[in-house]
C-alpha cells in the first residue's frame, strides 16, 4: 500500500535505525544500499498494515486507544499469528523495563520514610539555612559598623592631628 499524502519521508522509520538493525543482525554480510532502502520501505509498509488492522480492530471494540491485545489480534488476523509468542514476550520485556524505569524514578517512594517526614526535614533544613544566612548577614553587618567606626576614628584622630599641626604653626608665628 502507497502512502497517499505524498509525504513518504515523514512516514518511515529511520534510515540509522535500520542499518543499525541489519548490522546487529548480519554482522558479516554487506548489504546494498537499494537494499537497505527496501527493508526500510518494507518495515514501514508493514508498521502501516498492523496498526491500521488495529485501529479497526480498536474501533470495532468502541475503544478509543490501540491496546497490545488489539496489535496481536491485527497479527492474527493479518496471517502473522506465527508472530504472535514472540511478539508477547517482547510485551512482557517492556512492561518489564517500564517498570523498572517507573521504580527508579520513585526513589522518594523507596526511601521508606514517609512524605510528612521528608516535609518535616525539608522545612527543618529551610530553616537552618534561613538561620545561616541571618547570621552570616549580620556579621557582615557588624563587620561593615566596625570598618566605619575605624574609619571614623582614623579621620577623627587625622583632623586632630592637623588641627594640632596647625596650632603649632600659630604659636610659632606668635613666637616670632
Amino acid at each position: 500500500m502507497a502512502s497517499s499524502s505524498g509525504n513518504d519521508d515523514d512516514l518511515t522509520i529511520p534510515r540509522a535505525a535500520i542499518n543499525k538493525m541489519i548490522k546487529e543482525t548480519l554482522p558479516n554480510v554487506r548489504v546494498a544500499n537499494d537494499a537497505r532502502e527496501l527493508v526500510v520501505n518494507c518495515c514501514t509498509e508493514f508498521i502501516h498494515l498492523v496498526s491500521s488492522e488495529a485501529n479497526e480492530i480498536c474501533n470495532k471494540s468502541e475503544k478509543k486507544t490501540i491496546s497490545p491485545e488489539h496489535v496481536i489480534n491485527a497479527l492474527e488476523s493479518l496471517g502473522f499469528g506465527s508472530y504472535i509468542a514472540e511478539v508477547k514476550d517482547v510485551l512482557q520485556e517492556c512492561k518489564t523495563v517500564a517498570l523498572k524505569r517507573r521504580k527508579a524514578s520513585s526513589r522518594l517512594e523507596n526511601l521508606g520514610i514517609p512524605e510528612e517526614e521528608l516535609l518535616r526535614q525539608q522545612q527543618e533544613l529551610f530553616a537552618k539555612a534561613r538561620q545561616q544566612q541571618a547570621e552570616l548577614a549580620q556579621q557582615e553587618w557588624l563587620q561593615m559598623q566596625q570598618a566605619a567606626q575605624q574609619a571614623q576614628l582614623a579621620a577623627a584622630s587625622a583632623s586632630s592631628a592637623q588641627q594640632a599641626g596647625s596650632s603649632q604653626d600659630e604659636d610659632e608665628e606668635d613666637d616670632i
